[in-house]
């Protein structure tokens, strides 16, 4: 065993912070869409994540919309001191729940004064930008220049500490350095879909966070489930004692220094299961055994 890598940290540049955070999108309804059938267990989620030394929190308005975080400030408000508030911008939800991208500059301005009044704060620790450039490369969006100097704006005026961005290439990634000095990379990766290592490799070139989203594959095209099923993964676990699903977040771990984990639950008890990856220790040998893990790129 090594000391759990929750209590080891991280970086979104100047702001210190475990490697094992919590993401709340599942906080939210199905298809993150509406409330839970539960907002108490939601709530006490949050509690417990606290507890357990997360000092990490990913969240987004468009996440219910509204829902998501008005349970953060229900569960944790007045926030300690040590928990950093990261949020996500660039994209709204229709009354059928469809994601829809919103990223021109006064609409950014908005979102960030949205997130701001519903956690009760007066900054936000770090703003993602959230582009198209992977779903929907085809997308009309608006300049990267435009929205970032926005951002920039508000970082002068002290409304938010630190900008990231989300969803890109590794081209975008440098742009977006050399624009804003950005300080975090939040793109899918995992284990199955590893479609993304140019940006992971961009983010160690400039030493920024890499934040993995769907770090098990994405939810809604069944990754949890690939997980569970893939021979390699399974034996590996067998070997720690462990599940595949924390083997796969192990990994990601093990793959860079500043690779921070936001995976999200309702559930206490998967919650735990997630904060103890840190204590799994993969050596050279499981390391090439996850190597021939079968790629299962999903639609993100």
């Amino acid at each position: 065993m090594t000391t759990p890598h929750l209590t080891t940290t991280g970086h979104l540049g100047t702001l210190p912070v475990s490697r094992i955070g919590f993401g709340a999108m599942q906080l939210a309804g199905p298809g993150v869409f509406g409330p839970p059938a539960d907002p108490e267990r939601s709530r006490a989620v949050l509690r417990r994540a606290v507890e357990l030394g997360v000092d990490h929190l990913d969240t987004a308005q468009f996440y219910g919309p509204d829902v998501v975080n008005d349970l953060i400030r229900e569960a944790l408000h007045p926030y300690p001191d040590h928990l950093r508030l990261v949020t996500k911008i660039g994209a709204e939800r229709d009354e059928q729940g469809a994601w829809l991208p919103a990223g021109r500059p006064e609409q950014l301005v908005e979102q960030v004064e949205q997130n701001l009044r519903s956690l009760r704060v007066d900054r936000m620790d770090m703003v993602n930008l959230r582009r198209f450039d992977l779903d929907a490369p085809e997308l009309d969006q608006p300049a990267l220049e435009d929205q970032l100097e926005v951002l920039v704006r508000l970082r002068d005026q002290g409304t938010i500490a630190q900008i990231g961005i989300s969803s890109v290439g590794a081209e975008v990634v440098r742009r977006a350095v050399e624009i804003a000095g950005v300080v975090s990379v939040q793109n899918p990766y995992s284990i199955l879909d590893r479609s993304g290592q140019d940006s992971l490799e961009a983010a160690r070139e400039l030493d920024l966070a890499f934040v993995p989203y769907f770090p098990l594959g994405s939810a809604f095209t069944g990754g949890p489930a690939k997980i569970a099923a893939e021979p390699r993964l399974a034996a590996v676990a067998a070997k720690h004692g462990a599940r595949p699903a924390q083997v796969a977040l192990a990994w990601l771990l093990a793959s860079y220094e500043n690779m921070l984990l936001i995976p999200g639950t309702s559930s206490v008890t998967h919650l735990e299961e997630n904060l103890a990856v840190g204590s799994i220790a993969l050596d050279a040998e499981d390391m090439a055994t996850l190597e021939e893990v079968e790629q299962a790129p999903a639609g993100h």
